[in-house]
């Protein structure tokens, strides 16, 4: 079934369901794909989906918004990419928190190469946990994530060896005190080692290769003490307070990065268990020095083809929106 819906501003229908598809291959935690959208006459909203949120992973919501803000940058992207400026108003209703973000694709305006590059990224991008090879990861390319960052209106620092060998330790520690509690084992069973047929969730292929000890995510990487890359790299991406505007822009800051990486070639996974265990996320701040509130870890470099991750139907993520077959 071919899913049409309304058209938006100057998108026509056609469009609006290709932008629209193109946000939902932004990534997520679990692939829980916690988003969804409500198309007006005027605008495209982007909504968090209160029914997937991971209440043991993610007791305060903080993931949901980041993935959200994610699927939020990709919209953008695309709309940019077909010759409309995306106006986007962030937390435009105080008494609707869910309704993060309204985009209005209005005045046409010539595309930006770079941006197009973006677009084009979008299908090709995949979170990668297999081994990465030893190839270090250019200068000029971790220039390129720090700008890409820092568009967003957040901040990125890459962590040097000893950095990393603490991390490792904090990864190790953060992990165990996740797989001791029932209700985040549950939880990932619920949404990981799920079968090809399903439409989120990580499937089990995704998973091939890659240890229940996210510790060894960090084998072998961070930046030399010269400055020098190394592969795999592992940079912070985060924000100077941690409120919820905060958060969703360093989701867009995100997908911008994951987007940039792989246009160069690169590819990218999450260390995870440092940012969602509330005392290992203050041990990290404090680990980095310098004040920022870290909100996602990301280990970057040269892996191998990795298959796709399912999605949800899009009429599974529409809110009150006009649509027919």
């Amino acid at each position: 079934m071919t899913i049409q819906v309304t058209r938006v501003g100057r998108l026509n229908s056609e469009q609006v369901n290709s932008v629209l598809r193109s946000a939902t291959l932004a990534p997520s935690t679990h692939n829980t794909q916690p988003w969804l959208f409500r198309c007006t006459g005027t605008g495209i909203e982007v909504h968090a989906d209160p029914r997937r949120i991971l209440t043991a992973t993610d007791p305060d919501g903080r993931e949901i918004v980041l993935s959200c803000g994610a699927a939020l940058f990709t919209l953008r992207t695309a709309i940019h990419a077909l010759g409309f400026h995306p106006a986007t108003t962030l937390m435009p209703s105080r008494a609707d928190p869910d309704l993060l973000a309204v985009v209005r694709p209005h005045a046409e305006r010539t595309p930006d190469p770079k941006v197009v590059r973006l677009a084009r990224a979008i299908p090709r991008r995949r979170t990668n946990r297999r081994p990465f090879v030893s190839d270090a990861v250019p200068k000029t390319t971790l220039t390129a994530l720090r700008h890409a960052t820092e568009l967003e209106h957040a901040w990125m620092s890459s962590l040097d060896a000893e950095q990393c060998g603490l991390l490792r330790d904090l990864t190790a520690r953060a992990r165990r005190e996740q797989l001791a509690d029932p209700a985040f084992l549950a939880e990932l069973g619920r949404w990981t080692g799920r079968s090809a047929s399903a439409r989120d969730g990580v499937p089990s292929y995704a998973m091939e290769g890659s240890p229940a000890d996210e510790s060894w995510l960090l084998d072998g990487v961070g930046q030399a003490h010269d400055g020098t890359p190394a592969s795999p790299l592992v940079v912070v991406i985060g924000s100077l307070t941690d409120e919820r505007l905060d958060r969703l822009q360093a989701g867009q800051a995100l997908q911008r990065v994951l987007l940039t990486a792989t246009c160069a070639g690169l590819d990218a996974s999450f260390i995870s268990p440092p940012i969602m265990v509330r005392g290992a996320r203050a041990e990290l701040r404090r680990l980095l020095g310098c004040g920022v509130w870290p909100q996602v870890l990301l280990r970057v470099g040269y892996g191998s083809p990795l298959p796709w991750t399912p999605r949800r139907p899009l009429e599974d993520m529409l809110l009150d929106t006009l649509i027919s077959a």
